[in-house]
Parts: structure tokens; sequence; C-alpha cells
């Protein structure tokens, strides 16, 4: 953890810890860092017939706040537009979607606290 250097690094390492647990739990990752015009979506899951899209915010310590913090309302309201883009992009239809959440607090030295919320603004 010591070698990472930058936003851009911490913001990877953070998404690879994301997938790994996701796929810890039984989610099939279909896309990582899906983007249009308009943006991105980090991680993009199958949770059996449940399309989970799941953006990731890492941070390495609470100075500004808890990572889950990161994501607010207008960001959440974001991530709805971005995923409605992904899913016209789709050829087969999706039953259901989930937006989650994953927080990585990854401080030097420590081992990274992985917090994941399900369904966030639903």
């Amino acid at each position: 953890m010591d070698g990472l250097h930058g936003t851009r690094a911490l913001g990877r390492y953070g998404e690879e810890l994301a997938a790994r647990y996701l796929r810890e739990r039984g989610l099939e990752i279909i896309a990582r860092n899906w983007t249009c015009p308009d943006g991105e979506l980090d991680l993009i899951a199958r949770d059996g017939d449940c399309l989970v899209v799941c953006e990731v915010k890492t941070r390495r310590g609470t100075g500004v706040g808890d990572p889950l913090e990161a994501v607010t309302w207008d960001k959440v309201r974001r991530l709805r537009r971005l995923t409605a883009a992904y899913l016209r992009e789709r050829p087969e239809p999706v039953r259901e979607v989930r937006i989650d959440v994953i927080g990585v607090l990854a401080r030097r030295g420590q081992r990274p606290v992985l917090r994941h919320v399900e369904a966030v603004g639903s």
C-alpha cells in the first residue's frame, strides 16, 4: 500500500479490492470503468438476475470524511443517469438494477477496510 502515490493509483487499488470483494460474494464482474460522454461507472456486476452498478470511493484517511460520505444525492442522481445510458447500450433486457457503493479506507500500514452499501437512493 505504501507504494501507492496519487489519487489514480489509489482509486485503481480500491476498485481492485472492491471487485475482488464482490467476486468473493458470488457476483460476476461484467465491466470495469465503463465510460460514455457523460462519465464513468466504476464496476458493473451481475448478482443473479440483478445488474449491479457499483461506485467505489477510496480514501487514505477520514480527514475529508468517510469514503461513503463522498457519494452525495447529486452523485446518486448522476449514477442513475449513467446507468440508464449503460442500459441503452445493452442488447438484452435487464429485469432488476441496483446501485451500490463500496467505501474503501486504505490507511498506510493497515489492512484496508471495505464498507458496502446496497441499493443507495432507492
